[in-house]
């Protein structure tokens, strides 16, 4: 990808006081003036990322611009929902959502820069190369991950894509659990549901595969152990092609399921649908990973837990015995709030709007105390 070039037109042709405006990916930056982009790091569509230099603390974050974000409800809601999320979620295993630049056009505004912290890589990439990770590295990985899903999970937050590629990491072995674009609070009861269709299909639970809307945090436990697997074999435990082969993949391996571990599928369809797959013996982990110690495998099973209800919580997995040598206490602390999101489908582009703003005034709280006109 071609470096970020300055000099590039403003959309409207009007160059604004404390901007600059780069070409970045054929996409034009209005960037703050602190920052100096470097360097593209991806494309698509969830915007337009590149690393670029804080020139007031001499360090480097990355910048994400979301473009036309009132075009498409969809991705509006999303965004809202992780910079409300992250504005709210301060740990160490948690991307920090660091600043929001300030749009120039108050109530016309149609794209936003959300600035991060920067990584070196994500975990996809890691599992992708030929890079040898030794048996404390993954320990030490699959530790951060679970520290990181606790404090969340203890927020009331679901995270609801966790998958190697959301996962980021640095070449010190500092991880941080991304992408908060899907996540949303937990299900306070029956009467709350939730959408199908999240995380990415290799690391979809059972339940949600199998129609459950009221999930709740099992479904994040389940990403982690399918990550954690990952780790291990450097390819995925469940590669299936589609929502019914993804089904018979989880059963190839963990088997063909009792009948009182079928009780928690809400759809009697969906019930019959499974108890009508060949029965399957399974394959023990420790044929997949022969390689891998016994206490290890103990845990990816338990996270690979077919009935949620009985599936390890994050809390729980944590003081498994595999990982009694770097368990500290202190880390284990819950969140002494509850995230709330005032975000609800269907909003009007107007309401949205204002929501936005009030997001971009939590990071700069003097526009608060600015009255002055809105252009």
């Amino acid at each position: 990808m071609a470096p970020p070039i300055q000099g590039a037109l403003p959309p409207d042709g009007i160059r604004r006081r404390g901007k600059n405006y780069y070409s970045v990916c054929n996409h034009v930056f209005e960037m703050d003036a602190k920052y100096k982009p470097l360097k593209p790091l991806g494309a698509g569509a969830y915007g337009v990322v590149c690393s670029a230099l804080d020139k007031k603390t001499n360090k480097k974050v990355a910048v994400k611009k979301i473009s036309k974000l009132f075009e498409d409800h969809t991705t509006a809601v999303r965004t809202l929902r992780e910079m409300a999320i992250l504005r709210q979620v301060r740990h160490a295993n948690v991307i920090p959502l660091k600043d929001v630049m300030v749009p120039s056009l108050k109530t016309k505004f149609k794209d936003i820069y959300l600035v991060f912290e920067l990584m070196d890589t994500d975990l996809s990439h890691i599992i992708k190369s030929s890079q040898g990770l030794s048996a404390n590295h993954v320990k030490f990985m699959v530790f951060q991950i679970l520290c990181g899903l606790c404090y969340i999970h203890s927020a009331n937050v679901l995270h609801r894509d966790l998958k190697p590629s959301n996962i980021l990491i640095n070449s010190n072995c500092d991880l941080k659990i991304g992408d908060f674009g899907l996540a949303r609070t937990t299900a306070q009861d029956d009467s709350e549901f939730m959408t199908g269709y999240v995380v990415s299909r290799w690391y979809r639970a059972p339940e949600v595969l199998l129609g459950s809307y009221n999930y709740g945090q099992a479904i994040d436990v389940w990403s982690a152990g399918c990550t954690f697997a990952e780790l291990l074999g450097r390819r995925p435990i469940f590669p299936g092609t589609c929502s019914e082969n993804q089904l018979q993949c989880i059963i190839s391996v963990l088997g063909t399921q009792k009948e009182a571990d079928l009780e928690f599928i809400q759809s009697a369809m969906a019930r019959k649908y499974v108890k009508s797959l060949p029965h399957c013996r399974g394959i023990p982990l420790s044929s997949l990973f022969p390689l891998a110690d016994p206490l290890e495998l103990d845990l990816l099973e338990k996270m690979l837990v077919f009935d949620p209800r009985k599936r390890i919580t994050a809390s729980e997995a944590l003081k498994h015995p595999y990982l009694e040598d770097i368990y500290d206490p202190t880390v284990d602390c819950p969140a002494q709030f509850q995230v709330k999101i005032d975000v609800e489908e269907g909003v009007k582009e107007k309401v949205m709007r204002k929501l936005m703003w009030d997001e971009v005034v939590y990071s700069h709280p003097e526009l608060a105390l600015n009255h002055g006109p809105c252009r």
